[in-house]
């Protein structure tokens, strides 16, 4: 890895992480549809932009010199891998990120938290999942690049997930007083019952601090992205097992998730089908790990991305066309 290469990146996160945090949204407001859709196409066009610069200078990313490459065709061969791995990252995690949409409606909704300071759980949520995510991911590929079954192993584990996913579907509903998030921060922490706006944090007369009810829910955001990821970043392995490259187009998707959470949140239920395109997306996932490690199958990565963008498509059309069945 270039050390060099991966500080800028970093650097370039937290600069957008503050300009989000002190400009875009200074004030607790409701986000609404129109600043949700152009703040989705900020992030979009800024993950394509990393892909471009991967599609012309990929071999900055592990500081490779030019020497490395035998011929102009090697490093250009080089260069459009490496993109292509980012794209299928990138789309993989979003794609997956959607079905966590859903539940964060639903920790949102269940803990009657109000709709001006989604923003601000979402994006200290933002902010522990990039920092969870680059201990996870890292050591992960370490992991992975010295026992090679581990994927095989991954690869069950999304097939299990991705079946499930085919269950019908009944109102699940978060019993907020048993959650074990709640119990955990109750036993073990002093928790005000009275919220204080915005803040996670309030002392009281006394001079004691308390966790505030905000700063629970933050807890439980936390808590649902570390079981999301389980799933989501061993599917992102199966594309690549370049740590940097698994890293970066996580991180471009997670980003990305906070305006994408506004723009669907009113219209989620209308995507009915798109939770069984994600199941039959983690079991191709799931079988494409298994076969490469066991039977020596490969996928290309240019037809692992159509296969993405393919399933996430038809889910997204069919949904539209095909009206939801009543609920019994």
């Amino acid at each position: 890895m270039n050390n060099l290469f991966f500080i800028i990146f970093m650097v370039f996160v937290v600069v957008m992480l503050t300009l989000d945090l002190t400009v875009f949204h200074k004030k607790d407001h409701v986000v609404s549809v129109k600043e949700a859709a152009l703040q989705t196409v900020m992030w979009v066009g800024l993950a394509m932009g990393f892909a471009a610069l991967l599609w012309f200078h990929a071999e900055w990313v592990h500081g490779h010199p030019l020497s490395d490459f035998a011929s102009l065709e090697e490093l250009n061969a080089y260069r459009h891998e490496t993109a292509s791995q980012f794209l299928a990252g990138y789309f993989l995690e979003e794609s997956l990120s959607i079905d966590n949409i859903f539940v964060m409606i639903m920790i949102f909704v269940s803990f009657g938290v109000k709709r001006e300071y989604y923003h601000r759980v979402l994006f200290w949520g933002i902010f522990g999942a990039i920092v969870l995510r680059f201990i996870f991911i890292f050591a992960l590929g370490a992991l992975v690049t010295k026992f090679s079954w581990l994927l095989a192993v991954f690869g069950a584990v999304l097939i299990y997930s991705g079946v499930k996913m085919f269950r019908p579907q009944g109102d699940e509903q978060i019993d907020t007083a048993n959650h074990p998030v709640v119990k955990f921060a109750s036993k073990h922490f002093p928790v005000s019952k009275e919220s204080f706006g915005h803040d996670f944090f309030h002392r009281n007369d006394a001079g004691k601090v308390l966790l505030t009810p905000l700063f629970i829910v933050l807890l439980v955001i936390e808590f649902s992205d570390i079981i999301f990821a389980v799933d989501s970043i061993p599917a992102v392995f199966s594309v690549t097992t370049d740590p940097v490259i698994v890293y970066t187009s996580n991180i471009f998707a997670i980003m990305g998730l906070r305006s994408l959470f506004f723009l669907l949140s009113d219209i989620a239920d209308r995507f009915w089908l798109l939770h069984y395109g994600l199941g039959a997306l983690l079991c191709f996932i799931g079988v494409k790990m298994i076969g490469g490690e066991f039977f020596g199958w490969h996928i290309d990565t240019l037809a692992s991305l159509a296969v993405i963008l393919g399933i996430l498509v038809v889910s997204v059309v069919f949904s539209m066309l095909i009206k939801k069945p009543a609920k019994q």
